[in-house]
């Protein structure tokens, strides 16, 4: 479990640790309205007293050299770590395991934030710290992962859907209160059941309404519509398909009032179905992934990370292969650009 990052940041404020302690009160906000077009019904409104937080917030879990730690993981994905070393899935033993990972020395150096699992949130080390605490002393932002997983979606072709909004703006108060800053909500799309316009709708309505609810509670959200690898499929679909995910993904934020400055973004890489007998190079998946952020991505948004895992079908595509084309694509399009803010972070879960 581990976390590193290649990094094209301009020079930004970041937020000091002293800004997002655990233990700040819940903040009633003002509402500040701007009217976005003289003749458009809706306006968009921001809580001023997070606005400015939610900015600092993204751009410290964005900076450079630095990357997110993932581990998030369910207690019963806990269970079968501890169980592949011959330990018992109990509270001590999770303690224990999570204790490890939050006292690495030097932690700070690599990591800029952690996602936790809910348990790991109110948790306390072995020797009687807040696990909060300690990441926010090695200035690592506190994360929580929000959602409740995905269940079938009714009326697609056996689709899925991710639940979780119900309860999730009294959950994300309770979660800021208690020091967390940022919170990740993981949806996906399968291409080789359609997608349907059902499933792509329904993961671009629930991200932008937990982006939504997140920010009016002082929380960052990282936004992840991910396209699953499944199928036979060419890279030119998936590209097809990422763009059409994105633009509704992104349509339904703005219909949603979200703050693009206040989000991170952990797109899939646009790659070739797993069982596809056409492969593409790294090069190739580079150049089509960077494509898609130009063509989808606002540069208004601070941070871009894309993952790495240890999952056996994404190592056959040579990710890290892949991350460094990547980057240096960034490099030679984008080292002129002040307007464009890239992290690439490196998961492994």
């Amino acid at each position: 479990m581990a976390s590193a990052s290649a990094t094209l940041l301009k020079s930004s404020p970041v937020l000091d640790k002293s800004e997002w302690v655990k233990g700040q009160s819940i903040r009633h906000a003002s509402a500040t309205t701007v009217r976005c077009h003289p003749a458009a019904a809706s306006v968009l409104t921001v809580k001023a007293s997070y606005a400015d937080e939610l900015v600092k917030t993204a751009k410290t879990i964005a900076s450079p050299g630095r990357g997110i730690l993932a581990m998030d993981e369910s207690n019963a994905t806990c269970g079968k770590r501890l169980a592949s070393i011959g330990l018992e899935n109990t509270e001590a033993n999770r303690q224990a395991y999570r204790t490890l990972l939050v006292t690495v020395p030097g932690l700070g150096e690599y990591i800029s934030g952690a996602i936790l699992f809910e348990e790991t949130l109110y948790q306390s080390t072995v020797d009687g710290r807040k696990m909060v605490d300690v990441l926010v002393e090695q200035n690592i932002v506190p994360g929580i992962k929000v959602d409740k997983g995905l269940v079938p979606l009714a009326g697609s072709n056996n689709e899925s859907w991710c639940q979780g909004l119900d309860g999730l703006a009294s959950r994300s108060a309770a979660y800021y209160q208690q020091g967390a800053r940022f919170a990740k909500w993981r949806t996906v799309v399968s291409i080789p059941n359609g997608p349907s316009a059902l499933a792509v709708k329904e993961a671009a309505w629930g991200l932008a309404r937990y982006a939504a609810i997140s920010q009016d509670n002082g929380l960052v959200p990282i936004v992840e519509p991910e396209i699953l690898l499944d199928g036979e499929h060419g890279i030119d679909r998936t590209f097809e398909v990422a763009q059409k995910v994105w633009a509704e993904v992104f349509y339904y934020l703005a219909e949603n009032n979200v703050m693009f400055e206040g989000i991170l973004l952990k797109p899939s890489m646009v790659t070739p179905g797993a069982e596809c007998k056409d492969k593409a190079t790294p090069q190739q998946v580079a150049e089509y992934t960077l494509k898609l952020l130009h063509r989808r991505i606002p540069p208004a948004v601070p941070g871009i990370m894309a993952s790495l895992t240890t999952n056996p079908l994404l190592l056959t595509v040579n990710y890290d292969s892949i991350l460094f084309a990547l980057v240096c694509l960034v490099f030679r399009l984008y080292s002129s650009c002040s307007s464009l803010i890239l992290m690439i972070a490196i998961f492994l879960i």
